[in-house]
């Protein structure tokens, strides 16, 4: 399995079966661009923003997902959990939906633009995580504590940092060191993709970040 990163909050996640595309991004609106042959059997949109739901964009005829609740699309199975893009119930910025993605025996949780700690119910919910696709460059999102503390919650087994600030990028967001530090993992070299099956999954959390695509 592997998953390669476009920028902002959206990967492409490619099983032997199937293949995602998490929160396709407006190019216009983000500065960003998107490859033109962008094919999947399925596209996730953690909300509605510009930046995270330019689900046309996909080419394929995905089944297109955009909320809570359970799917699966040819093996690949996704449970959706209703949470909030800030950290007053939804009131500043309105809902987002944590995608756990069981792709080739491997959970991925993708956070989308989470604004607060996770309940007990939502870690629930969330179930099981092996790697964590998590924003890291606040402003619109979870702070740097509660970025910990959601680590701790749903204790991942690799890390992969999202949304923080990079080249072309138009909103003004913070870049990825300051997590990189919190972490531990300074100097930590950027990668083009992540390869990985269930059995290689490391016994230490680990920090790997992608370089965009």
């Amino acid at each position: 399995m592997e998953i390669i990163w476009y920028g902002q909050s959206c990967f492409k996640i490619k099983g032997k079966s199937a293949t995602v595309i998490t929160d396709p991004f407006d190019p216009d609106a983000s500065g960003l661009k998107l490859p033109k042959d962008l094919t999947a059997d399925l596209v996730l949109s953690s909300h509605s923003h510009s930046d995270h739901n330019n689900t046309q964009a996909v080419l394929g005829d995905p089944l297109v997902v955009a909320g809570p609740g359970e799917y699966e699309v040819k093996g690949v199975s996704v449970i959706g959990v209703s949470t909030f893009h800030d950290n007053q119930n939804g009131s500043e910025r309105g809902s987002n939906t944590v995608y756990n993605i069981m792709i080739d025996g491997v959970n991925i949780v993708h956070l989308g633009d989470l604004g607060h700690q996770l309940s007990e119910d939502q870690v629930e919910g969330i179930d099981q995580t092996d790697i964590l696709l998590v924003p890291v460059g606040g402003v619109y999102t979870v702070g740097t504590e509660d970025i910990s503390k959601v680590i701790s919650q749903l204790e991942p087994r690799v890390i992969i940092p999202m949304h923080y600030k990079i080249e072309g990028l138009k909103y003004e967001l913070g870049d990825v060191n300051p997590f990189l530090q919190q972490m531990g993992a300074e100097g930590v070299e950027s990668v083009p993709k992540l390869s990985i099956t269930k059995d290689k999954l490391p016994d230490e959390t680990q920090v790997v970040v992608l370089s965009k695509s």
